[in-house]
């Protein structure tokens, strides 16, 4: 592959390719093109480098660019990890832009999309003084829909706060270039009201809507035609590949490249929109639209808003026959329990029968034509969830205190997304700072069919065994255990008093934070934790990490959201605290589903699937703790099996190369040495 030796630490084979390790001591070599084309440009006096004030040499970095450049130029399959602080968004940008042909990057949530667009992107573009055309293209649920806005307007409101939001919105769209919802700070992203002033691939009226000359989603997708470049979301490139895959028109231009970052999400993603699901909320809406227009264009069939309601009536006995439960079951169970059978068949009849009374109407407007089309298919996905039998699907039923959804997905899409792979003769880059357990891709591979694809890990440049110190207390209770949230809290207590809180505490269950918030505040009360303390639910992710910075001292509590996409830099993140190591549980219908399959291929679930995710997992988790060359910390996880079973200790070997101790005594050194540091620097 034409590596230069000196910057290989190591060399390994995963299940299907190689694997190419580099450290921090040296810089890969690429071809002679890649390398004279690149290394100028990421020299530490470079245009980069000139042009961006935090820049800094890195010979990870440089090696990644060139690896991605030989990737666009063959267009071929590169899996990059790159470890914290290699600086993977410059990697793939630089040559990105430089490749001369149509690119779509894309990121793992909006709020990456949006930094990419806004902020990375154009400093690039301009440190290189490339005339890249750029653009940015969301999902249709992001931009204010005109005709729906109408609509809005001519009716009724929940509240004040509604009213006024919908004044702001229309005074927005009369303004307003794109129509992009997230530029609107003063109407919360959350606001109910936004459901009502956009649109959906249900209701939206294409081509017969009365202002689809100048609708900001076409005209996004426009923009997105003509551009060199296009930033999406992972939503929207899985709702393109669906479209394809259909036979439909695609959402996405035609190009030569895709990069795919925070690459980690998409076989969640892609099992998502690759499976099927109905929702009381979806049943919710079309029982209200179908009923609404009813009354408005077929006035005269009374049997219509009677069939809407005669559905809204069938979806709360169906909520009903729940009881107070909530959870998820396999269909094979939940039709089991009392009740529920003979409620998805009322539920069922319902559907039918306001689709019937829909298609009926459908001629006598745009809005009913696209109602009764919204009913066959959810009629539809009802029957296929209540009555086919297909081993390579698992179909699952999930109630929660805002509402149930009958879910199936298939068992893997491996096939399904390798097909759109080599089907499209184009560069594909996956990247992430977790995409592999040590230097094996193979789960990675194996979920998205990606076999031929080439990969390389590039390791983080931070000195880990000085900044940072990983604890796993001892003689903790099973993790499992009832008593194992409190031995946790208690165990952190003193780490927290020798960080000076400056802590995140991240658990792998909600019930897991609740209970320790509620063991914390019980300490503050009798004098034995005085940190500022935020937890998951008491604000946006965005208010609480605004606050955590501003405190300085805080102690913030966090599930799922927080172990990943979460950056703060120095002093106020100096301890993240893991209660266990984050195996999925067991009873999630489609994890139990999954690991029987790999079981009847000839697998070990265990060792194939869930040690892998786990480690990948933890790695994410971790990798909180330091984010620049200065920060310096300790990560605490809770867990006596990461140290005392064999496959805990294959899951450590995954995590940074930080000293280690199981010594409450060397944690309280190591703060001390950090302050004493600080105090002589000053």
């Amino acid at each position: 592959m034409g590596w230069d030796p000196s910057a290989v630490a190591a060399v390994s084979a995963d299940d299907r390719g190689v694997t190419v390790v580099v450290a921090a001591r040296g810089a890969s070599r690429g071809n002679a093109e890649s390398s004279c084309e690149l290394e100028p440009i990421f020299a530490p006096d470079g245009p980069l480098a000139r042009k961006l004030p935090v820049f800094r040499f890195r010979p990870q970095q440089l090696a990644m660019a060139e690896a991605i450049a030989r990737a666009i130029q063959s267009r071929s399959q590169l899996l990059a990890e790159a470890g914290t602080g290699t600086g993977k968004t410059l990697a793939y940008l630089v040559p990105a832009l430089l490749s001369g042909g149509k690119v779509i990057i894309s990121t793992g949530t909006k709020t990456l999309q949006d930094q990419l667009y806004q902020r990375d992107l154009p400093l690039v573009r301009d440190a290189l003084r490339l005339p890249v055309s750029v653009a940015l293209l969301k999902g249709r649920a992001n931009y204010v829909c005109r005709q729906r806005l109408e609509k809005a307007a001519q009716g009724t409101f929940a509240s004040r706060g509604d009213a006024r939001h919908l004044k702001r919105i229309e005074s927005f769209a009369r303004t307003s270039a794109t129509g992009d919802k997230g530029e609107l700070a003063d109407v919360p992203e959350n606001a109910a009201l936004w459901a009502d002033v956009t649109s959906t691939r249900d209701n939206c009226l294409g081509g017969d809507c009365p202002h689809h000359a100048d609708c900001f989603v076409m005209n996004a997708r426009k923009q997105a035609l003509a551009a060199d470049l296009v930033v999406v979301n992972h939503h929207l490139f899985f709702a393109d590949v669906m479209l394809r895959d259909e036979g439909l028109a695609e959402l996405l231009p035609a190009c030569n490249t895709v990069i795919l970052d925070e690459a980690h999400q998409l076989p969640d993603t892609a099992t998502l929109f690759f499976g099927e699901e109905l929702t009381a909320g979806s049943l919710g809406e079309l029982a209200r639209d179908a009923e609404i227009e009813g009354l408005r264009a077929a006035r005269d069939c009374a049997a219509l808003p009677e069939a809407a309601q005669q559905l809204a009536q069938a979806m709360r006995r169906f909520r009903l026959a729940h009881g107070e439960l909530t959870g998820k079951w396999p269909r094979s169970e939940a039709i089991q329990r009392p009740g529920i059978e003979a409620a998805v068949d009322e539920l069922a009849s319902a559907l039918d029968q306001l689709g019937a009374q829909l298609a009926s109407q459908a001629e006598r407007s745009d809005e009913l034509a696209q109602c009764a089309s919204r009913a066959s298919e959810a009629s539809e996905l009802l029957a296929r969830w209540r009555d086919r039998d297909d081993p390579a699907w698992v179909r699952w039923l999930e109630v929660s205190a805002s509402g149930w959804q009958l879910r199936a997905s298939p068992l893997s899409i491996a096939e399904i997304f390798s097909r759109h792979v080599n089907d499209n003769a184009r560069g594909w880059i996956f990247t992430s700072a977790t995409l592999a357990v040590g230097a094996d891709f193979g789960l990675f591979r194996r979920e998205l069919g990606l076999d031929q694809a080439e990969s390389g890990y590039w390791e983080s440049p931070f000195d880990y065994a000085r900044q940072a110190l990983l604890y796993v207390p001892r003689d903790l209770p099973e993790p499992n255990s009832f008593e194992h949230t409190d031995a946790v809290v208690a165990a952190a207590l003193p780490v927290l008093r020798a960080s000076g809180g400056r802590a995140f505490l991240l658990f792998t269950t909600l019930r897991a934070l609740a209970r320790a918030r509620d063991t914390l505040l019980a300490a503050a009360a009798r004098g034995a934790f005085d940190f500022p303390l935020l937890a998951q639910g008491d604000g946006s992710r965005t208010e609480l990490l605004a606050r955590f910075r501003r405190l300085g001292n805080a102690v913030l509590l966090g599930s799922q959201s927080f172990w990943e996409g979460i950056d703060v830099q120095g002093e106020a993140l100096s301890l993240v605290v893991i209660d266990k190591l984050p195996f999925a549980p067991p009873d999630d219908p489609l994890l139990a589903a999954r690991l029987e399959y790999i079981s009847r291929e000839g697998g070990n679930p265990f060792l194939d699937y869930q040690l892998p995710q786990a480690a990948i997992n933890l790695k994410q988790g971790a990798g909180r703790l330091i984010r620049s060359e200065t920060d310096r910390g300790v990560l605490m996880i809770c867990d006596t099996r990461l140290a005392d079973k064999p496959y805990g200790r294959r899951i450590a070997q995954a995590l940074p190369p930080m000293r280690r101790t199981r010594e409450l005594s060397e944690v309280i050194s190591f703060f001390d040495d950090a302050e004493t540091a600080k105090l002589s620097a000053t």
